[in-house]
């Protein structure tokens, strides 16, 4: 059979182990792991930044967070420094 007569053969004119079904077949399977390999590291790649944004976000709520105590903390030294004065001004 010519090479000319192979090309024009259906996939049902070939048997299953004919070299070119079988390479067909694995280049489509190829294509499919390829495929999801490239899915794969699209979805870690975005799962990794996405992981380093919370551990920022975490990072400055804590930060706020002792800003806030150590505000809180003034304002009621503020507060008692008020009464003071208040009291004093009274007398």
């Amino acid at each position: 059979m010519t090479h000319e007569n192979e090309s024009k053969m259906t996939k049902e004119d070939r048997g299953p182990l004919d070299l070119t079904l079988l390479t067909e077949q694995y280049k489509a399977d190829l294509k499919k792991y390829q495929d999801r390999e490239t899915l794969y590291v699209k979805t870690q790649n975005q799962l990794d930044g996405t992981k380093a944004i919370v551990m920022e976000m975490a990072g400055t709520i804590r930060q706020i967070h002792g800003e806030n105590e150590n505000l809180k903390a003034e304002i009621s030294r503020l507060q008692e420094e008020i009464q003071l004065l208040e009291m004093q001004t009274k007398k």
